[in-house]
């Protein structure tokens, strides 16, 4: 008897699943589908991709030689890797990034962090780590601990993951208090900071590194809480075809160290001129550049150059000193030997107009006579490096580079064999021999960041005068949310 119920409770079991089955067929085309690749078919058809960005230094901006940016530079691959072209709309802020991929697609890149409960969206693999930073205003003392934030000015951006490591610290600090802004971009809110309307602030650690050097009142704290993912995000409800080509991409760029090359080029270098460096550069900004800015810019008219390309290399000569003297005998404010001085017609070194000049007519001639191989900025930090070291002594470098398995037309690998002019070993194997190599690739680097700064201050400063007048007559007009203490 037990054998034929069991029988016949397994017959019953299987109609009953092969009615569940009939049911699931016939519904089967009533329920919506999802091709896996559709909102990447999509894309390739239309031929374009759109991101959903923000205009600010980390993200992109418009450059010198057009845009440019640590994720534009990421965005601009991956739409190559992807078969199409680029489009961007930039005009967000970091609320507003993920409201727009949501409703209008492809993809957001906006320095998103990945936060949970976010539903809707789709988040790729981790591009990079973002550290919360704390950072205060220069001449305030003893802001060495969370337990000194508290009774001070704060300010960070909200849902750009800076103000979770704020809440996080609240938990175990009632009394702290802060300011959030989602219409301001960190260079802003670091103006804030510098103008003294903040006592501190929170971003990251690599946004205050691409910035410091502009804002030398703003003094490095201490970091805050844990680490988070850099991601895109992308909507949900589209197919995974999309998240796993950026996922692809991304472990790529991860694998063949081109991720790496790009953080270490535009988060790498925040140590080139230290604090006392910054704040010379900026008091002679104003103290002296003036005398002979109107020299710089008729120079660059006749050379071809940025007057403030010419202007740093003038800085980084003499200090923007007529009168200077190197115990080598150069002199003048663009720092001419006897011989490059008697080549370019320069009768008097010290004369701020023939120094400016000649030395401009220098780097031209000098960047004109590098091989036609070498190109774009390549070429003109092979040149600067040609200025300081000697185009002969450049040569030798190239040469070892080649040696060493390197590109001799990329600036890049050049100056990692520069310094070797200084080792027996291989200078002896050169042309022309020993030489202090490692100093055009200081001369250079300096250069190029003496030429950001000329570069920020000259688009930035009357918009900063302008939002520190705002702050210091009317605070309560700045963008800002409070966020009360929670023993209030």
């Amino acid at each position: 008897m037990p054998t034929l119920i069991h029988a016949h409770f397994l017959a019953h079991t299987r109609l009953y699943l092969t009615f569940i089955i009939i049911i699931l067929l016939v519904l089967a085309p009533t329920l919506p589908k999802v091709p896996p690749g559709e909102h990447l078919t999509h894309i390739q058809a239309k031929d374009f991709i759109t991101a959903q960005t923000r205009n600010t230094p980390t993200t992109y901006y418009e450059g010198r030689q057009g845009p440019t940016g640590f994720e534009y530079e990421l965005m601009h691959q991956f739409a190559e890797y992807l078969g199409v072209s680029l489009n961007l709309n930039a005009k967000h802020h970091p609320e507003s990034v993920l409201s727009a991929v949501r409703e209008q697609g492809d993809f957001g890149a906006a320095a998103l962090p990945l936060l949970p409960d976010v539903s809707d969206v789709h988040y790729t693999r981790p591009i990079i780590q973002m550290q919360p930073l704390l950072v205060y205003r220069r001449g305030l003392h003893g802001i060495k601990a969370p337990s000194d934030l508290v009774g001070l000015e704060i300010g960070t951006l909200s849902q750009a993951g800076t103000s979770e490591a704020l809440r996080e610290l609240q938990r175990d600090y009632a009394g702290l208090s802060w300011k959030e802004s989602h219409a301001l971009d960190v260079d802003e809110l670091l103006v804030q900071v510098e103008s003294g309307v903040l006592d501190a602030a929170v971003i990251f650690d690599h946004q205050f590194r691409l910035n410091r050097l502009f804002f030398p009142n703003v003094e490095r704290g201490f970091l805050m809480g844990d680490p988070l993912s850099m991601v895109w995000a992308l909507p949900r409800g589209r197919g995974l075809g999309l998240l796993e080509a950026a996922n692809d991409f991304l472990q790529t760029l991860q694998e063949n160290g081109t991720l790496d090359h790009l953080v270490n080029r535009y988060f790498g270098h925040d140590d080139y001129l230290e604090y006392v460096g910054t704040r010379t550069f900026l008091t002679h900004l104003d103290a002296r550049l003036p005398q002979f800015t109107d020299l710089f810019k008729q120079a660059a008219r006749d050379t071809g150059f940025d007057w403030k390309l010419l202007a740093a290399v003038g800085y980084q000569e003499s200090h923007w000193d007529a009168e200077a003297v190197s115990p080598t005998g150069v002199r003048g404010v663009m720092m001419l030997t006897h011989p490059t001085a008697s080549e370019m017609g320069v009768d008097n070194r010290r004369d701020a107009a023939q120094s400016i000049d000649g030395g401009a007519r220098y780097l031209r001639s000098l960047k004109d006579r590098l091989p036609e191989s070498i190109t774009g900025d390549d070429r003109l930090y092979m040149a600067m490096a040609a200025y300081n070291v000697g185009l002969g002594h450049l040569y030798d470098a190239r040469k070892i580079t080649e040696e060493l398995g390197g590109d001799p037309n990329r600036w890049q690998d050049v100056r990692e064999a520069l310094p070797l002019l200084q080792q027996q070993e291989w200078h002896s194997q050169t042309r022309h021999g020993y030489a202090r190599g490692g100093e055009p690739v200081i001369y250079v680097r300096n250069i190029r960041r003496y030429y950001e700064m000329l570069e920020y201050v000259e688009h930035s400063r009357q918009q900063f005068f302008q939002l520190g007048q705002t702050a210091t007559s009317d605070s309560l007009l700045l963008p800002f949310e409070l966020i009360p203490p929670l023993n209030q």
